[in-house]
């Protein structure tokens, strides 16, 4: 199990992305357009720099909704391994079957 602040941590920065998203998004837009001045992308680039870091989608982690484990996530199911293996072991996922031979 993961620390419960590491897991607040990756909610909040959650909200912020979610929060800056539109205003990051006509940033970029601004920057990216080539038919802008020169001076007008540098503001635009300036104010992007001014948003908050955690603001940003990229700094983002994967984790489990049962455990909070970042590692070994599997995105279709949301989960670790680990926890995909205790759950299908307890039978509680349909489809899968724990394979022994």
């Amino acid at each position: 199990m993961a620390k419960k602040a590491m897991i607040e941590r990756e909610k909040k920065r959650q909200k912020l992305v979610e929060k800056y998203a539109a205003k990051r998004a006509a940033l970029k837009e601004i920057i990216n357009d080539q038919s802008k001045s020169v001076e007008e992308r540098f503001k635009a680039s300036l104010k992007l720099a001014e948003l908050p870091r955690n603001s940003s989608a990229t700094r983002l982690h994967n984790r489990c909704q049962l455990t909070g484990r970042p590692h070994a996530y599997y995105r279709k199911l949301k989960m670790s391994r680990i926890a995909l293996r205790d759950l299908g072991s307890q039978g509680q996922i349909p489809g899968l079957v724990k394979s022994s031979w």
